[in-house]
C-alpha cells in the first residue's frame, strides 16, 4: 500500500511477431493491459518502466496513460531474459478501485526467539508468502512474522498474523508460517588404529578357499 500512486506514459502498440524484437532494440518494452475493458497492447520506455516496476512490486498501483486515457493497473507478470535480465514483456491487470482483488504478500521474519538468542538453532520461515484480498488501494506487499515469543513446540500459524484493517488473508489459517529448528550437533569420528576381529567381519558368502579352486 503506497500513499503516492506511481504513474507512467505508454504508447499504443501495433507491431507484433518478429517486429517486436526491433521494438526492444529501440529501447521499448511491449506490454498488454487486460481486465475491465478489452485488452490493449502498449509499449513503454524501458528505463522508465524498470524504475516504476522496482517501486511497484506486485501490490502497488500504477496509473498508465495511453492516448490520453488513464488506466489504473497492477503488474501481474513480468517476463525477463534468463541471462541478461532484459525486460521482454509485461502483463498489467486493470483494476476497479471499488472491487476487492486477490494478491500475494511476502512474509518477513521480525525479532528473534529466545532459543535463537541462546544459540540453540534458527528461526525459519515455513512459508514465503500468503494470499490476501483487499481493495486495490489497501493491498500490502509484506506481512511481518514476529517470532519473539515463538517456542520450539509451538510454531506460528497464518491465523496468528496481524494485518491492517481492510485486508483479509485467504491462505488456510492452520498453515504454519514460521518454526524453530535446533542446530544439528557436529559429529566427528574418532580416528585411530582399527584392528578387525572375527566378530567384526561379516561373511557375505561361504565357499571354497583359493587352494580348493581348480
Amino acid at each position: 500500500m503506497s500513499d503516492v500512486r506511481l504513474a507512467i506514459e505508454a504508447e499504443p502498440r501495433t507491431v507484433i511477431g518478429k517486429q517486436v524484437k526491433q521494438l526492444r532494440r529501440d529501447g521499448m518494452v511491449p506490454a498488454v493491459i487486460y481486465g475491465i475493458k478489452e485488452p490493449v497492447t502498449i509499449q513503454l520506455e524501458n528505463k522508465m518502466l524498470r524504475r516504476v516496476l522496482r517501486r511497484a512490486g506486485s501490490t502497488n498501483l500504477i496509473d498508465i496513460t495511453v492516448g490520453g486515457q488513464k488506466r489504473t493497473v497492477l503488474a501481474r507478470e513480468i517476463q525477463q531474459h534468463l541471462t541478461r535480465g532484459d525486460l521482454i514483456h509485461v502483463d498489467f491487470q486493470e483494476v476497479d478501485l471499488k472491487v476487492k482483488i486477490a494478491a500475494e504478500a511476502s512474509l518477513v521474519l521480525v525479532g528473534r526467539s529466545q532459543m535463537m538468542n541462546d544459540a540453540l538453532g534458527s528461526d525459519v520461515l515455513s512459508l514465503t508468502s500468503v494470499e490476501i484480498e483487499a481493495l486495490p488501494d489497501d493491498l500490502i506487499a509484506e506481512i511481518e512474522v514476529d517470532v519473539s515469543d515463538m517456542t520450539a513446540d509451538e510454531p506460528i500459524y497464518v491465523g496468528d498474523l496481524s494485518v491492517p484493517k481492510g485486508v483479509t488473508i485467504l491462505t488456510d489459517p492452520e498453515t504454519a508460517v514460521a518454526r524453530f529448528e535446533y542446530a544439528r550437533p557436529d559429529v566427528e569420528e574418532e580416528e585411530g588404529d582399527y584392528e578387525p576381529t572375527a566378530d567384526s567381519v561379516e561373511i557375505i558368502e561361504k565357499g571354497k578357499s583359493d587352494e580348493d579352486e581348480d
